[in-house]
């Protein structure tokens, strides 16, 4: 029997778990992690979102008493995205550029409890607009490119100021990354980073966030004009390129699981620091699984963060974060 075989079997490595670990590629640590948050109106408000189980809308009052274990288990960074009340909307997303909106707010109180806990900031309009796109409407119902980055430049210098280390353009505008730089700088803010979605896809998989922050039923058509389309892989790299040449400090891939090959191609050509985003569906997606027992819950949780990493990434924003956490200490 040994003669029809070589000498080296690649199952030796395999063989116990002290190999496994010394020989492992790749692995995952608590400080890959960022926790998406929905920070929403209200006093004493910690609500269940129903598409995303697990994941709550929280008050800015309570913002401090939510993340404590996060803290306490060492995530880095926290990334926050407001759900703006219909009533606060409007067509050209003022609320965006109120000092006292829920980002502010949030920001405010994140880094009273937690200063050095790092803040991830949302700049895009489609928070705030009554017609749930990411920037101004024009005639026909254009999204307006240049109008929109104006108010994207005042909306990160307004959440720099508020508490925000890193503001982290989904918008898609063209352009947006060397005008929030220059307005940044401009505004001596040379230290905030800018984490760009360089490579944010017009996808199917952002429906539970969309219900979580209420623009989903306000939206008018698709956003197919300024986000990409999920036939093209070589595009992103034109994208990614074009942003790190107007001054980004980080990438970002979105949605992360069904874009892993894009992931692995801009690691492979660009050497920046390279997030992934596991966006709403691919998270309800498994928490369904695992509510329903299909799946072992630590187990695909954890085999889905790993995968990130092997593609190249630095870190994964991921509702995950606080489970993931959890699982890595108790290793």
């Amino acid at each position: 029997m040994n003669g029809q075989f070589p000498h080296t079997r690649l199952r030796r490595n395999r063989h116990d778990d002290f190999t496994r670990r010394l020989v492992a590629e790749n692995r995952l640590h608590v400080d890959d992690l960022i926790w998406p948050l929905f920070v929403c109106e209200g006093h004493g408000v910690r609500e269940a979102i129903p598409t995303m189980p697990g994941q709550v809308r929280v008050s800015p009052d309570r913002l401090a008493e939510h993340v404590a274990e996060a803290a306490s288990l060492g995530v880095p960074a926290l990334a926050l995205f407001p759900v703006t009340p219909e009533g606060k909307r409007d067509a050209n997303g003022s609320e965006a550029l109120n000092p006292d909106n829920l980002m502010c707010r949030g920001a405010r109180a994140l880094k009273e409890a937690y200063p050095h806990m790092g803040l991830i900031g949302d700049v895009a309009l489609d928070p705030y607009t009554s017609h749930g796109q990411d920037g101004l409407l024009g005639e026909g119902g254009c999204v307006l490119n240049d109008e929109s980055v104006a108010i994207l430049c005042q909306m990160a210098v307004l959440q720099a100021q508020a508490g925000f280390d890193v503001i982290a353009p989904s918008d898609m505008m063209d352009g947006r990354i060397g005008a929030i730089r220059t307005a940044l700088d401009g505004a001596g803010l040379g230290t905030t980073r800018l984490m760009s979605y360089a490579a944010k896809y017009a996808s199917a998989f952002y429906g539970p966030f969309r219900g979580a922050v209420g623009s989903g039923a306000l939206l008018a058509g698709d956003k197919k004009t300024y986000q990409m389309d999920p036939a093209n892989s070589g595009e992103a790299l034109r994208e990614v390129a074009l942003d790190i040449a107007e001054g980004a400090d980080m990438i970002m891939v979105k949605p992360g699981m069904p874009y892993l090959d894009v992931i692995a191609r801009v690691h492979e050509r660009f050497p920046v620091p390279l997030f992934a985003y596991q966006v709403s569906g691919e998270y309800a997606m498994l928490k369904a699984a695992m509510d329903k027992g299909w799946l072992d819950a630590d187990k695909a949780m954890m085999e889905s963060l790993l995968a990130f990493k092997r593609a190249g990434c630095n870190g994964i924003l991921t509702y995950f974060a606080v489970e993931a956490a959890r699982h890595l200490r108790k290793q």
